[in-house]
């Protein structure tokens, strides 16, 4: 089986991951393969619905495979990695506004590219091991694939939290959250996927859930408010007075990009009022277009991928040194190169 299995099941067109070894992680053809099928579907009275899962327990996609993009940044072309990043946002665009329901099965680590080619469906499944999160900032990056728009609709300021400290969430925090909607443990699974191929009613989803497990997220919403609702990261963490959930913050935060970070904090601010993905992805290319060039992305991903020192040298090297002219640099309009879609 190829990397992605494509195929129409009875009333279902399919989606299946097939690169565990490297947790599925998204390449290029694959998000031009998943264009094409959403396309297709689009306008085939056959397909009722889509359903996208993916091969082994880990992960359902943990991310993009982004080695040639840093193979070819780190050589000075920073073409390749600005084409792929107009194209999957173009294929999120899609899924976003698929006027069909688009199905979501997310074990493991769902990540990063993993997002965008799930939790902008109509019906998002979870189970017991699902781990969802934007590291983004681990990289030099910013959450992207419209990640920003659904942490931009978290609640109060829980997206910036979760964006600019990268934290995981499990299930019950997912659906909190807005980037779930079904818990539904994963031994169900396969008769589920069974039954929609065959049926095409998407009410045996509601049938199957159960429950969501405890947000855990929920008993911190006041204290992440206070907190996120500060004009920068730097500014929030002097006003920190050092309790435990406050040092547990200021460690994650200090382990990201600090560009990215505070640069985070602003694009989600940005969204909060956007209606529909479009305008949210292209605010987030504002950055990625310029990370490699003006930001920290190749370093980040040399210390996180290749070298694998977890030492990275950012530029600014501290949140505190991040200007609001070097955010204002990173997210200003792009003119002539804005994204299209």
């Amino acid at each position: 089986m190829a990397d992605i299995d494509l195929r129409i099941i009875g009333k279902a067109g399919r989606i299946t991951l097939n690169r565990p070894d490297t947790l599925n992680a998204l390449s290029y053809e694959m998000v031009l393969a998943i264009e094409a099928a959403l396309d297709n579907w689009a306008e085939d009275p056959s397909v009722e619905l889509v359903i996208i899962d993916a091969v082994g327990d880990k992960a359902f996609c943990a991310g993009g495979d982004i080695q040639e993009m840093y193979d070819t940044a780190s050589a000075g072309n920073f073409d390749y990695g600005r084409k792929f990043w107009r194209d999957e946002y173009r294929m999120n665009a899609k899924l976003y506004n698929f006027p069909k329901p688009y199905v979501a099965f997310m074990q493991g680590f769902t990540m990063g590219g993993g997002v965008g080619i799930s939790c902008h469906g109509s019906h998002r499944v979870v189970c017991e091991n699902s781990q969802i999160a934007m590291p983004e900032c681990g990289i030099g990056l910013v959450p992207d694939v419209g990640g920003s728009l659904l942490l931009a609709r978290a609640p109060g300021h829980l997206g910036a939290y979760l964006g600019c400290t990268a934290a995981r969430m499990d299930a019950g925090n997912a659906i909190y959250a807005g980037f779930a909607d079904y818990f539904i443990p994963r031994a169900g699974w396969p008769a589920l996927i069974t039954a929609l191929e065959t049926s095409g009613d998407t009410g045996l989803i509601d049938q199957a859930a159960l429950p969501a497990p405890e947000a855990t997220f929920k008993a911190r919403q006041a204290e992440i408010d206070t907190s996120f609702g500060a004009v920068t990261v730097a500014d929030m963490l002097r006003g920190f007075t050092g309790t435990e959930w406050q040092q547990a913050t200021e460690k994650a935060l200090r382990r990201n990009c600090p560009l990215s970070v505070e640069c985070t904090l602003e694009l989600v601010r940005r969204v909060r009022g956007f209606q529909a993905i479009e305008p949210a992805l292209g605010m987030e290319y504002r950055f990625t277009s310029r990370s490699a060039s003006e930001g920290d992305f190749i370093e980040g991903i040399r210390a996180a991928i290749i070298d694998k020192d977890r030492n990275p040298s950012w530029r600014p090297a501290t949140l505190e040194e991040v200007t609001p002219l070097k955010i204002s640099q990173m997210l200003r309009p792009l003119g002539a190169d804005a994204l299209k879609l």
